[in-house]
């Protein structure tokens, strides 16, 4: 009901506002006043990599540290018997010496528990749990409960189809070590990323969220947790009393908490962590469906801890309520244009070209954000660029509007539910992250 109300007085604030606006501003300056702040923010987050490039080029951090945690890995497991066997001989190859990987069946129905039983007879850095009927459900639930056998001072989660070079958890480390440092995210990569249309799009999509994650660490923002890749310190998460089982976004919530908690969390691009996309679109229906719910209930539910904490450093807060618009903006999108129209129906005055104008600058926005990316993280050539980011854009559209939209009406008229909407594993024949893109 919190989210409801929140959510509402939201919506009806920002329709005011456009109604209101319209009636007594001009719509064109609105437009250039957008776009002017969201790319002086891009140009910041620029000029700030650029400096901490620089600065790194005098002093180069060093590739090793005496701080060697004891690291508790963590892989939930649902279903996994495609992938898991895999998964740990792939994480044991490791050249990090002092760590233990905890295996935990989510009540599997198929052979899971029988290989994970197998693999913690054949490996002594392996241990398992197994949950039973009745436990709680989620991701979260099945973190928290392994954090009661965990010895580890930091604890990494991976998915259970996660792939890494042997350096990996080193890279992580020399990150984590300062004393305000929380969490530190590896940088994700789709590992299938040739197979089909979609899996090509989400290795762009990806590209993009590394470019921003890298400007966040930048600035110092609102870098997040992207669930996979991800070491925490022990210490951090007693801070906020583990996970949220109530989240159907464990990754996100951790991550706005910490931040409220005043952990810094940073983003380690040279360690890289490959997964599968999605190869179906139903299937990455549901998983952006939870992805969209999860991120926008934890804006609502820790609005008030946002704005009164004392501990969040104010570029993280402004950081984070900066990137509230990217599910705003969808609603604005169409808001704007119903107005118009409505407005154009009526008979009376309109902007409907100033809104079209809108549209057509957020995707250039986002396009050219995206051609960046893939130029300077995957080396493609201009043109190659150009017409993954048209693609992507595309696709983005289809997906993510109808998404965020869904997601709005669906938290204000209906009651939360826990729908994680499991992604499939097992759906790449590639397997090791010298065979991906």
């Amino acid at each position: 009901m919190k989210d409801r109300i929140s959510l509402v007085l939201i919506l009806c604030f920002l329709l005011a506002f456009l109604v209101i606006f319209q009636n007594y501003f001009d719509t064109f300056w609105a437009i250039i006043f957008l776009i002017a702040f969201m790319s002086l923010y891009m140009a910041y987050m620029y000029v700030a990599v650029k400096h901490q490039k620089r600065k790194l080029r005098k002093n180069p951090p060093p590739s090793e540290t005496s701080y060697k945690p004891f690291v508790s890995i963590m892989v939930p497991c649902h279903n996994e018997e495609d992938v898991i066997e895999k998964t740990v001989e792939n994480i044991l190859e490791s050249d990090y010496s002092t760590y233990e990987i905890i295996l935990i069946d989510d009540r599997s129905s198929d052979s899971t528990p029988e290989i994970i039983k197998k693999l913690e007879e054949k490996f002594d850095k392996v241990k398992i749990l197994l949950r039973k009927e009745g436990d709680f459900p989620g991701k979260s639930a099945v973190l928290n409960d392994a954090m009661k056998i965990a010895k580890g001072d930091a604890v990494l989660v991976f998915d259970a189809d996660a792939r890494i070079e042997p350096d990996f958890i080193k890279k992580l480390v020399v990150k984590l070590e300062p004393k305000d440092v929380g969490a530190v995210q590896a940088r994700k990569n789709i590992i299938n990323a040739k197979q089909n249309f979609l899996t090509a799009c989400q290795y762009n999509e990806y590209v993009m969220d590394t470019h921003l994650q890298i400007g966040r660490d930048a600035v110092r923002g609102a870098v997040e947790l992207r669930g996979n890749g991800e070491i925490i310190k022990r210490e951090a998460l007693e801070d906020i009393n583990g996970w949220n089982n109530e989240t159907i976004t464990d990754d996100l919530d951790m991550s706005t908490r910490l931040h409220i908690k005043g952990w810094d969390i940073r983003f380690c691009p040279e360690a890289t962590v490959y997964e599968e996309g999605v190869i179906t679109f139903p299937a990455l229906v549901r998983q952006r469906r939870r992805w969209v719910e999860g991120s926008i209930r934890r804006y609502l539910e820790y609005a008030k801890d946002i704005i009164f904490t004392k501990d969040m450093t104010l570029r993280v807060g402004f950081d984070l309520i900066a990137y509230i618009s990217e599910f705003l903006l969808p609603f604005w999108l169409v808001a704007e244009i119903c107005i118009q129209a409505f407005r154009t129906v009526k008979g009376y005055s309109n902007d409907i070209l100033s809104s079209v104008i809108l549209v057509v600058c957020t995707a250039i926005f986002f396009a050219s954000g995206l051609i960046y990316s893939l130029r300077k993280y995957s080396h493609y050539s201009f043109f190659k660029a150009i017409f993954h980011a048209i693609i992507t854009a595309i696709y983005v559209v289809t997906i993510w509007f109808p998404i965020v939209m869904f997601i709005i009406l669906k938290i204000v008229f209906t009651k939360k539910t826990m729908d994680w909407g499991k992604t499939q594993h097992g759906v790449s024949n590639v397997i090791t992250p010298k065979e991906a893109v």
